[in-house]
């Protein structure tokens, strides 16, 4: 190699080359217009004039939309749209603040599943991955958003779902250092919405991470120590771990949909209002909210 490269002659190639190709975004007309309008009702709250923003409320919504769905980074965003990486962080969050307001609040989602007969529904944490780093936590020399469950760091989402497993609802983000209890504690309006629930003899069906809570959260049996399950136990513990893992698919309709959500290196502290925002963006795609 060192005796044949010295003899090629680089002529006439540019140091620089931009190749533009057309792409194809995985999303219904009626979910980019839906946005569009939600960005346009903004501007005119906001008072925006006409002509002095960069981009159309329908290419924002495309721009919102494709870091969503494909996770394009937001420098790319910016040179594909011929505007500034800091004018695509501001379309961004602002596509998340205005689809968040939209979702659903617990009672309502609740409400909404009683109504449609649902005979029970799931919850289960799942952690949304950041790169965010250098939070001082409570433990001297550990993260506050590091997980040690997942050996990363990411911040914890509560999710309910219904009995086929779709995200019925989300929470706001607690530190990844948080168990599910932990964190579910720390939402003072999930537990005494879901004790309303189960009032109607409607279980609330969760995993183990939820033991400390099992007077309203319906867990599986666990093992004693030094001791063995009655039958009735595992029979009851087949059950149940059968209709809670056709529930936890929530977590994964969210993060196989969108792909900003197996990693997200915007602030953690917004990754609950992101997700909230995701919910609202596959509800209105597939036209479902129970």
């Amino acid at each position: 190699m060192n005796l044949v490269l010295p003899q090629i002659n680089f002529i006439g190639v540019p140091r620089l080359m931009s190749v533009t190709y057309t792409a194809t975004l995985p999303v219904r007309d009626l979910t980019v217009l839906y946005l569009s309008s939600l960005l346009h009702t903004q501007r005119l709250r906001c008072g925006t004039r006409k002509h002095r923003r960069s981009l159309s409320t329908y290419k924002q919504a495309i721009l919102v939309l494709r870091w969503f769905l494909d996770g394009t980074r937001v420098k790319q965003l910016a040179v594909d749209h011929t505007i500034s990486s800091s004018t695509a962080y501001t379309y961004l969050h602002e596509g998340f603040a205005v689809l968040a307001a939209q979702a659903p609040a617990l009672e309502s989602a609740l409400l909404a599943a009683k109504i449609a007969g649902h005979g029970h529904i799931s919850i289960d944490g799942t952690l949304i991955e950041t790169d965010r780093v250098r939070t001082p936590g409570p433990t001297r020399g550990v993260d506050l958003w590091w997980s040690g469950k997942h050996s990363n760091h990411g911040g914890n989402i509560q999710v309910i779902t219904a009995p086929d497993g779709w995200p019925l609802w989300t929470s706001q983000v607690r530190p990844g250092r948080e168990h599910d209890t932990t964190a579910l504690r720390a939402h003072p309006e999930i537990m005494p919405a879901l004790t309303a629930w189960t009032s109607d003899d409607l279980p609330v069906l969760g995993d183990l991470g939820y033991e400390g809570e099992s007077g309203t959260i319906t867990v599986a049996f666990k093992k004693p120590k030094g001791g063995e399950l009655t039958d009735d136990q595992k029979a009851h513990n087949k059950t149940h771990n059968g209709k809670r893992a056709i529930g936890e698919r929530g977590n994964s309709v969210l993060k196989t949909t969108f792909k900003a959500l197996r990693n997200i290196s915007l602030c953690p502290r917004k990754i609950g209002t992101i997700v909230k925002a995701a919910l609202v963006i596959l509800h209105t795609e597939h036209d479902r909210t129970t």
